[in-house]
């Protein structure tokens, strides 16, 4: 056989025998069009970017306020243990989280994330409003005449004034305009 020819393509295994393949630490995308969310998987290098995964360690999602970051720190550390390599987004997490500095044996493995502050529960919020509601004075309470009522009264007479007003600046306008000609 020829060393250029077709056999030397070839790669012979016996049985134990493993071949090298380049394992990746990289994002996921899912989602919807302006509302990416990602999960952290561990996939062949060859694979495209949303194939078949090995494992998926991981969730990103970036548009959420401060960026919920959940990575599955045992596994992370195994794959990157055994030669996964993180792509530079992944990277970039795992340092945030605290993995990549436990991995390197760096200061700094309690990682700089932020934890969004827990929702607070239904019936606290109920009890609050009615230790609130409670504290108000009861004699406010009570409902006063409409103020629909008392204006009608006050609408007649307002229009008896506007009425009055209304023909005197003509007058005046027109004493004016003479006192100028006249000067």
């Amino acid at each position: 056989m020829s060393p250029r020819g077709p056999a030397s393509l070839t790669h012979h295994t016996r049985q134990g025998d493993t071949t090298l393949v380049a394992v990746k630490i990289r994002l996921k995308r899912m989602g919807k069009i302006r509302a990416p969310h990602y999960r952290v998987v561990v996939v062949d290098s060859r694979k495209k970017r949303d194939g078949k995964v090995i494992e998926q360690v991981g969730k990103y999602h970036p548009k959420e306020e401060p960026s919920l970051i959940e990575v599955n720190s045992e596994r992370a550390q195994y794959w990157l243990g055994v030669g996964a390599q993180p792509s530079e987004a992944v990277a970039a997490i795992l340092k945030i989280t605290g993995d990549w500095q436990k991995f390197k044996g760096l200061p700094g493995t309690e990682g700089t994330l932020k934890v969004k502050e827990p929702k607070r529960d239904k019936a606290e919020i109920f009890n609050e409003a009615l230790k609130e509601a409670a504290s108000e004075p009861k004699a406010e309470a009570v409902t006063k005449k409409s103020k629909k009522a008392e204006e009608k009264p006050a609408e007649d007479k307002a229009e008896e004034k506007t009425e009055a007003p209304a023909e005197a600046p003509a007058e005046d306008t027109a004493e004016k305009t003479d006192e100028p000609s006249e000067a």
